[in-house]
């Protein structure tokens, strides 16, 4: 499968066969619209900012999940953040409602915040995860769906590449 007019390049791993790609080593980091299968934790995080709002393309379980690793440690420790807040506040006699203290309004600013910056580029890497599985992105409406569309979609997350996805791929030209 290599290009006659360079007969020495060797393709990028989503152009050659799949057994190929399990094999391939690679010097470096592959190419952004390639997904890095065995991505090491630094790697994913940062291509996960790389990639913020491109839903074209596949994505790896470990790129997947290092972010969505990434991505619950830090909602756990705004949480955290906010009950140690509510913890410090008391309720008013005369209402029962609990009055924010600082900490936990600063807390859910926070969480707001983070919220609203990972919100688009957690969906599109969500998008890409289906991609790598030979999955039609749309299939990420399924989380609208109570209970079942979140373990459905935790199910296609899962699942391993399917070299069929290769039809996602967008390379860019050199």
């Amino acid at each position: 499968m290599s290009n006659p007019q360079y007969p020495n390049q060797q393709p990028y791993p989503s152009q050659q066969p799949y057994k190929q790609q399990q094999q391939q080593s690679w010097q470096g980091e592959p190419p952004l619209w390639a997904p890095y299968y065995g991505a090491p934790f630094p790697a994913a995080v940062k291509r996960f900012f790389k990639k913020y709002v491109t839903f074209s393309g596949r994505a790896s379980r470990s790129e997947y999940w290092w972010w969505t690793l990434v991505s619950v440690i830090v909602s756990f420790i705004l949480n955290i953040i906010i009950s140690a807040g509510n913890a410090a506040t008391s309720t008013s006699s005369l209402s029962s409602t609990p009055q924010l203290g600082p900490g936990a309004t600063f807390g859910m600013i926070l969480l707001v915040i983070w919220g609203l910056a990972t919100i688009v580029p957690s969906l599109a890497l969500t998008v890409r995860r289906l991609h790598d599985s030979n999955k039609s992105g749309w299939l990420i409406l399924l989380g609208l769906i109570p209970f079942a569309g979140a373990i459905i979609l935790l199910v296609f997350a899962l699942l391993g590449p399917d070299p069929a996805g290769q039809r996602f791929d967008q390379p860019t030209a050199h």
